[in-house]
């Protein structure tokens, strides 16, 4: 294992081995609070442009599955086709693995798939620096490797226009009710979740004009960045609630989207929320669901219009989780009702969804 250094944009460096594959990259800083799931959390579109860590101490002890396509054509086990995220940053990397779904071990994965990854770093005390200063850029260099010294952007980058698919795909054609899905780096269970509730799959890019197309309900993805990267996304959007009053339920990405397109303002959170037991509680009701999160900007629920009110907000920091028109089917989740990985409390969101479709 290869000598490394962590050098966060404030100067502080945290001194590690290599375990992924060896080359220096940048990115910006995260943590994940959650106690499994990297297959899913790597392949999560969402991580694009970031240095995952894990702050879980022991990763690795459970190996990686097989990418195995299954007959819908979609990942079994992958929440995508490839690891999106740009490193992955582990106290405890475990060498060895036992699973009865692994195939390679996460080292072997890594390497493959040409993603860097850290071990012997002191996660709990990165993780006190990024929640002090808030998330920033970093940069993973390899002490043989002096002159290669990486850059990186976050700020300013469309990294959902680097994640989204390039044409139209459809799944479970001829299936029944017809749902528009724009992918803004949509992760796989999503799809699933819709498939398996027995309507048709139409996932378009996250800048293609869907409002001329037949369809009966329209549903917003997740992905990664600055949602206000997204204005193209937005104006379609707007342009389709002004002509149809047809269902809209957005995840993640999907809820900043859809309450921009309906006038309000996003902000970036100080370190986001990225783990599996966010509590959430529905407006007007005593209901607390705990949720899988993986985002770093919230909407800002004051600049909300008059015809919109908050559906969920967050029982930590009271950010808002989610929106609702006061007349019109459309509504969003912040959290992820399909976790994958994480608990599913809230995938009766899905269910809401496709009974609103005529």
């Amino acid at each position: 294992m290869k000598n490394v250094t962590l050098v966060l944009e404030d100067g502080t460096e945290f001194r590690g081995k290599s375990f992924g594959y060896e080359q220096p990259v940048a990115g910006e800083v995260v943590f994940n609070t959650a106690m499994m799931g990297y297959p899913e959390s790597l392949t999560d579109p969402s991580y694009a442009g970031q240095l995952m860590t894990l702050t879980y101490p022991l990763v690795g002890n459970y190996g990686v599955p097989p990418f195995t396509i299954a007959p819908d054509g979609i990942a079994t086990f992958m929440e995508s086709d490839k690891i999106y995220a740009s490193a992955i940053i582990v106290a405890d990397y475990s060498e060895e693995y036992s699973h009865w779904n692994a195939v390679e071990s996460l080292a072997d994965w890594l390497k493959r798939e040409h993603v860097p990854g850290i071990t012997g770093i002191d996660t709990r005390q990165l993780t006190k620096v990024l929640r002090e200063h808030g998330v920033m850029m970093g940069k993973i260099l390899f002490d043989d490797q002096p002159d290669n010294i990486p850059q990186a952007d976050y700020e300013g980058v469309n990294f959902v226009d680097k994640v989204s698919c390039k044409e139209v795909i459809r799944y479970n054609e001829g299936a029944g009710k017809k749902v528009v899905l724009v992918d803004c780096g949509v992760k796989n269970n999503i799809i699933r979740c819709l498939i398996n509730r027995g309507v048709e799959v139409i996932r378009v890019p996250w800048n293609y004009d869907y409002t001329g197309m037949d369809f009966d309900g329209l549903f917003l993805g997740n992905g990664p960045g600055d949602p206000d990267m997204c204005e193209d996304a937005v104006n379609i959007i707007r342009k389709q609630m002004s002509l149809s009053r047809k269902p809209i339920c957005g995840i993640c990405m999907g809820n900043q989207l859809l309450a921009k397109a309906g006038g309000a303002s996003i902000y970036k959170l100080k370190y986001g929320h990225r783990s599996h037991n966010q509590p959430v509680m529905e407006v007007g009701t005593t209901r607390c669901y705990i949720t899988s999160q993986n985002h770093g900007y919230a909407v800002d629920a004051k600049t909300l219009g008059s015809d919109w009110k908050e559906l969920f907000v967050n029982m930590n920091d009271g950010s808002n989780e989610g929106i609702c028109h006061k007349e019109n089917p459309w509504f969003t989740s912040q959290f992820h009702p399909e976790a994958c990985s994480g608990p599913v409390d809230t995938e009766f969101m899905f269910d809401r969804f496709v009974e609103k479709l005529k």
